[in-house]
C-alpha cells in the first residue's frame, strides 16, 4: 500500500491547522525559561559556598552547597566515571549530573547499562522526539516517558485536523531528532511556580491541565533541550549527544490522559542506545520477537482467541486450556506442599466494601460499576480481609496463608490493552498471607523460595529490587524500619544480588519487586511481593495474643506466576512456541504407516491417554513423511511412529520434535529408538518428574538442548526392558 505523502510542518501551516505561529512560540518558551534560569542561578549564587561532605564508593569528598554538580564529583574521582554516567543517584533520589548538590550527601552514579541510567536515558529520548515532533509537523506536545514496558519510548502529540502519523513521517522525525543529537544540546532544568508554569505553557491546553493538577505543595520543574521547553520531573541526561542511535518503531492513535471522551493524539514510538551496534541487536530481537508473537503462535497452535463481543478477555480452545489448567495444577502443588489455603470469593461486592478498602477514593475509574452500589473486584485483598474478620482469631492461626484464582476485573482503557500482557478480564496466583511482625522475615524467605523454584522451573534468570518507605506512608517510622530490615535480611539469606529502590515502596509498606528474564533477554515483572500496614488498620483485623489482647496482623500480598493469563504468553514467546513436556498441550502423537497398522495405533493412544497425557493420532492418508512434519510443526514433543514391526512386537518407533533439525546430513536411513509401551511412559513419567524436581537434563560442553536430551533417552535405551 503507498504511504501517505510526507507532509512537514511548513507545508501544513495554515489558519485551519495551526492557528498560532509555532516559531514566536517556541521563542516565547524561551525567553521565559531563560530568564527564570538567570533569576534562579543568581539566587543559588547568593547563597552558595557552604562546605559539604559528599561520600562517593568509601571515599568523601569536600564539596560547595548550591554549587558542586555530580559531574564535578565524578571528575575529581575518573575522567571516564565523568564522560560515561548519565545519572547520578543522591541520598538514594535520581539526579542531573549538572544540578547543584543542596546538602552533605551520598553519591552514585549510573550509566545506559543500568535500569536507572537506561531509562533515564530513554526519558531524555523522549524529549528529543518530542522536538522533532513540533518542529516537524507543529503538533502540540502532550506527553513523552519512557516506556512502562522498560523498552524505549514514546510522545503524545495533539495535531489539528485528521492528519495522522505513520511510518512514511518518521524519516523527517528521525532526521529532526539526529539534528537535536548533532547540536550536544544540553538538558537545562529550573524550577518554577505555579504562575510561571501556566505562563510558559500559556499556549498549550495539555500542558496547562497537568499543572492545574498538580498538588498545590508539588514542586514544578521545566526542562530545556535547544528549542524543546517542557514540563517534566526529570532527570535528563547531561546532553543530546549521548544518543548515537535513534529509531522511530511506530504510531499509533491514543486519547488524552486514555480517557476515550477526551480529545484523539497520535503516539510515536521509538527506541534508542548510545552506539549503533546496540540498535542493530534490539532489532534483530525485535524480529525474532515479532516472530514468536505470543497472538500468532496462539492463533497457529490454536490455544486462544480474542473477539470483539468481549474486548481484553480471552476464549482459551481446548489446547490453551491444557496448558492453563498445567499452570493452575503446578502453583496447586505448590501451595499443598507450602501450607497454602486455597479459598474462593465473590466476583461482586457493595461499594461500602471498595469504601473501606480505598479502592473507591483512589481506583474507581478503574474498576467495572453496576449503578454505583456495586463494583466487580479488580484484586482479591478485600475479600481475604472480609474472610479474615469472618471469625475470632488466634495468633495459633497465624500465619494464615489464603491463595484465590478468582475473576478479576479492572477497567483498562482501549488504547492499553494488548493481547494476552494487558486484559480486562484475568486471573492471579493471588495469595495474602497475615501474620505477625515476628513472622515477617520468615514468611518473606518461604515467598521468596516459592519464586525462586518456580523460575527455575521455567528456565527464567530473575533481578530483585527492595522498594522503600515513600515520602507520603501510613504506619509508624519503628514499624517500617522493622519490615525493611525482615525484607534485607530475608534477601540476604536468598544469596541472590538485589537493589534498593529507595522510597518506591507502596503508602502501606515497602515491597520486593521480581523482574524476569526471559530466552529474549527481555524484561517483565511478574511476581511481587508487599508488606501491608494499610488495609488490616482500614478492616479492623485482629487476632488475640498469648496475653488475650487484640493485636493488629501484617499482611503480605503475594503473587509467583502474577496474571496466569500474561504468564501464559509470556512462556509462549520464552519457549518460541515449544512447549517442554510437562507442560505441553500436545505431549505425543501416533502415526500409523499405513492402515493395516491403525488398530495397533489406535491401542497405543488409548494407553498412553489413560496415564494421564496429551495424545492424538494422524489417522489420514498422508505419507509418513509428511505425517511426521505436520506433527513436528505442530509441536508435538513426542512422535509415535507404528508400523507392522512395531504391532507384531509391541513398541512404537520414537522420534522427537526437532530431531530433523539436529540429525547430521544425508543421515537418511537413521535408526530410531524403539520402546515398549510401558517403557515409553516410564520415561514420560521420568522426563515430567525431571522438570518438578528442579533437574536438569544433562548437558555436556558444546551440546544443545536436544543432543544432550538424545543422549538422556539413548541410556534409558540401553536398559530397556
Amino acid at each position: 500500500m503507498q504511504m501517505e505523502k510526507k507532509v512537514a510542518y511548513d507545508d501544513m501551516c495554515d489558519d485551519d491547522h495551526h492557528p498560532y505561529d509555532l516559531q514566536t512560540v517556541i521563542q516565547k518558551r524561551i525567553e521565559l525559561f531563560e530568564y527564570m534560569k538567570a533569576k534562579q542561578l543568581a539566587r543559588l549564587k547568593s547563597i552558595s559556598g557552604e562546605r559539604i561532605k559528599v561520600s562517593f564508593d568509601g571515599s568523601v569528598k569536600d564539596a560547595k552547597k548550591w554549587e558542586t554538580t555530580p559531574l564535578d564529583i565524578a571528575k575529581e574521582f575518573e575522567k571516564s566515571l565523568a564522560s560515561n554516567s548519565l545519572i547520578a543517584k543522591v541520598n538514594g533520589k535520581l539526579w542531573d549530573m549538572s544540578r547543584p548538590l543542596e546538602g552533605d550527601c551520598e553519591i552514585k552514579f549510573y550509566t545506559f547499562d543500568s535500569d536507572e541510567g537506561r531509562d533515564t536515558f530513554w526519558h531524555s529520548s523522549a524529549h528529543i522526539l518530542g522536538q522533532a515532533l513540533e518542529k516537524t509537523y507543529g503538533c502540540k506536545l502532550c506527553i513523552g516517558p519512557c516506556s512502562i514496558k522498560g523498552e524505549g519510548f514514546y510522545y503524545d502529540a495533539f495535531l489539528y485536523g485528521d492528519f495522522g502519523l505513520n511510518e512514511g513521517h518518521f524519516e523527517e522525525i528521525v532526521k529532526g531528532a539526529k539534528k537535536a543529537v548533532a547540536e550536544k544540546q544540553p538538558f537545562e532544568r529550573i524550577e518554577v511556580s505555579r504562575k510561571q508554569a501556566l505562563d510558559i505553557f500559556s499556549d498549550n491546553k495539555f500542558k496547562t491541565e497537568l499543572i492545574n493538577d498538580l498538588p498545590e505543595d508539588e514542586p514544578i520543574t521545566v526542562y530545556r533541550c535547544g528549542p524543546l521547553v517542557d514540563l517534566c520531573r526529570g532527570p535528563h541526561i547531561p546532553n543530546t549527544s549521548f544518543v548515537k542511535a535513534f529509531e522511530c518503531l511506530k504510531a499509533s492513535a491514543a486519547y488524552w490522559k486514555g480517557e476515550k471522551e477526551r480529545e484523539s493524539l497520535q503516539r510515536v514510538y521509538g527506541i534508542s542506545y548510545p552506539d549503533q551496534k546496540r540498535l542493530k541487536d534490539y532489532k534483530l530481537q525485535l524480529e525474532k520477537a515479532k516472530k514468536n508473537d505470543h497472538r500468532e503462535l496462539g492463533r497457529k497452535q490454536e490455544l486462544f482467541f480474542m473477539h470483539p463481543c468481549s474486548p481484553g478477555s480471552i476464549f482459551f480452545l481446548p489446547h490453551g486450556t491444557r496448558v492453563y489448567n498445567k499452570l493452575k495444577t503446578f502453583i496447586r502443588n505448590q501451595y499443598w506442599e507450602r501450607g497454602y489455603e486455597e479459598v474462593g470469593t465473590p466476583d461482586m461486592y457493595n461499594m461500602e466494601l471498595w469504601e473501606t478498602s480505598g479502592h473507591a477514593a483512589k481506583y474507581k475509574e478503574y474498576m467495572f460499576l453496576l449503578d454505583d452500589k456495586f463494583g466487580l473486584k479488580p484484586m482479591n485483598c478485600p475479600g481475604h480481609c472480609v474472610m479474615f474478620n469472618s471469625k475470632a482469631r488466634s495468633y495459633r492461626e497465624l500465619p494464615l496463608r489464603l491463595a484465590d484464582f478468582g475473576d478479576l476485573h479492572r477497567n483498562e482503557a482501549s488504547g492499553a490493552l494488548s493481547g494476552m500482557t494487558r486484559l480486562r478480564t484475568f486471573h492471579q496466583d493471588d495469595a495474602h498471607i497475615f501474620c505477625r511482625e515476628s513472622q515477617i522475615k520468615e514468611e518473606v524467605k518461604r515467598a521468596l523460595d516459592f519464586v525462586d523454584y518456580a523460575y527455575s522451573i521455567f528456565g527464567f534468570t530473575y533481578e530483585l529490587k527492595l522498594s522503600t518507605r515513600p515520602e507520603k506512608y501510613v504506619g509508624d517510622l519503628e514499624t517500617w524500619k522493622k519490615a525493611e530490615d525482615a525484607l534485607k535480611e530475608s534477601l540476604n539469606e536468598l544469596k541472590k544480588p538485589w537493589e534498593i529502590n529507595e522510597g518506591d515502596g507502596a503508602f502501606y509498606g515497602p515491597k520486593i519487586d521480581i523482574c524476569v528474564c526471559d530466552a529474549m533477554k527481555r524484561k517483565f515483572q511478574l511476581a511481587t511481593l508487599q508488606l501491608d500496614f494499610n488495609l488490616p488498620i482500614r478492616f479492623n483485623l485482629s487476632y488475640a495474643a498469648e496475653d488475650d489482647k487484640r493485636e493488629t496482623p501484617v499482611m503480605i500480598h503475594r503473587a509467583v506466576l502474577g496474571s496466569l493469563e500474561r504468564m501464559f504468553a509470556i512462556l509462549l514467546e520464552h519457549y518460541e512456541g515449544k512447549w517442554p513436556f510437562w507442560l505441553s498441550p500436545r505431549q505425543a502423537i501416533v502415526c500409523p504407516v499405513s492402515e493395516k497398522s491403525l488398530a495397533y495405533g489406535e491401542q497405543v493412544k488409548d494407553a498412553i491417554h489413560k496415564a494421564g497425557y496429551y495424545v492424538d493420532i494422524d489417522t489420514s492418508d498422508h505419507k509418513l513423511q509428511k505425517k511426521v512434519r505436520e506433527a513436528q510443526l505442530a509441536q508435538y514433543n513426542y512422535i509415535l511412529v507404528v508400523g507392522e514391526d512395531e504391532a507384531n512386537t509391541g513398541k512404537v518407533s520414537v522420534r522427537l520434535r526437532d530431531e530433523e533439525k539436529h540429525s547430521d546430513a544425508g543421515d537418511k536411513k537413521k535408526e530410531h529408538l524403539k520402546y515398549s509401551i510401558a517403557h515409553l511412559l516410564a520415561h514420560f513419567k521420568e522426563e515430567v518428574e525431571a522438570f518438578h524436581s528442579k533437574s536438569r537434563l544433562p548437558k555436556r560442553e558444546g551440546f544443545t538442548w536436544f543432543e544432550s536430551a538424545w543422549r538422556w533417552v539413548q541410556a534409558l535405551w540401553i536398559s530397556r526392558p
